[in-house]
C-alpha cells in the first residue's frame, strides 16, 4: 500500500513539475557566476513548494470536513478540466514559443523570488493535488507530501542540469505540452470511475 502511494507520488510530481524544470534551468542560467546560487533556489522553490502542499491539505481538510462522502469523487473533474484546458491550449498554441522565459524576466535570482514563481507556477498542481488527496487516506497524503519534498531536490538538480546541457531543456518543452494534459485526464478519469461518479 505505502508502495504503491510513493511510486503514485513520484508520477503525479514528475507530470505535475515538469514545467518547473524549466523555469529552474531558466534562473541557473540567469544566476551563473553568482555565488550561493544553487542554494537559493534550492530553498526559493523548498518555500514555494511548501506553500503549495500547505494550501493542498488546508483544501482537502476542509473539502473533506464540510462534504458528504459521495460528493468527493466528483472532484476527478478539476483534474480532467485542467487536462482537457491544457490539452485545449496547447492544440491552440501549437507551433507558438512558450512564455517560460517570461516567469523569469528581469528577476534576480533571490530566495523569495524562486518561492514567489514557484507558488505562481504551482496554481495547477493545487487543482490536481486535492482530488487526489481527498481520494485516499491520511496515511497516503503523509506518504505523497514527504515523496514530494524529497523530489524538490532532485528537481532542482535536475534544473541546474538542464541549464548547462541546451538539447534536453528543447526535449522537455517540446513534450511537456503534451504528457501534461495526457496524465491530468487519465488521473480525473481514475478519480471518477474509482470513487463511483455518475454511477460508473
Amino acid at each position: 500500500m505505502i508502495l504503491s502511494s510513493v511510486l503514485q507520488a513520484i508520477g503525479l510530481f514528475i507530470a505535475t513539475n515538469i514545467d518547473d524544470i524549466i523555469v529552474l534551468s531558466l534562473f541557473f542560467a540567469r544566476g551563473v557566476g553568482q555565488r550561493g546560487t544553487t542554494a537559493r533556489i534550492l530553498v526559493g522553490q523548498y518555500l514555494g513548494f511548501a506553500g503549495i502542499l500547505g494550501a493542498s491539505v488546508l483544501v482537502t481538510l476542509g473539502a473533506g470536513a464540510f462534504l458528504p462522502p459521495e460528493v468527493i469523487p466528483y472532484f476527478g473533474l478539476i483534474p480532467l478540466g485542467l487536462g482537457l484546458w491544457a490539452a485545449w491550449q496547447a492544440w491552440r498554441n501549437r507551433g507558438a514559443d512558450d512564455d517560460d522565459e517570461a516567469k523569469v524576466e528581469g528577476k534576480k535570482v533571490g530566495v523569495w523570488t524562486v518561492a514567489g514563481v514557484t507558488f505562481a507556477n504551482g496554481g495547477d498542481n493545487i487543482g490536481v493535488y486535492v482530488p487526489v488527496f481527498l481520494s485516499v487516506g491520511p496515511a497516503a497524503v503523509v506518504a505523497y507530501c514527504i515523496v514530494f519534498l524529497a523530489l524538490v531536490a532532485a528537481l532542482v538538480g535536475l534544473g541546474k542540469f538542464v541549464a548547462t546541457r541546451r538539447p534536453i531543456a528543447e526535449l522537455l518543452e517540446r513534450w511537456e505540452h503534451i504528457l501534461f494534459p495526457i496524465v491530468l485526464i487519465g488521473l480525473g478519469i481514475f478519480i471518477l470511475v474509482s470513487g463511483g461518479a455518475f454511477g460508473l
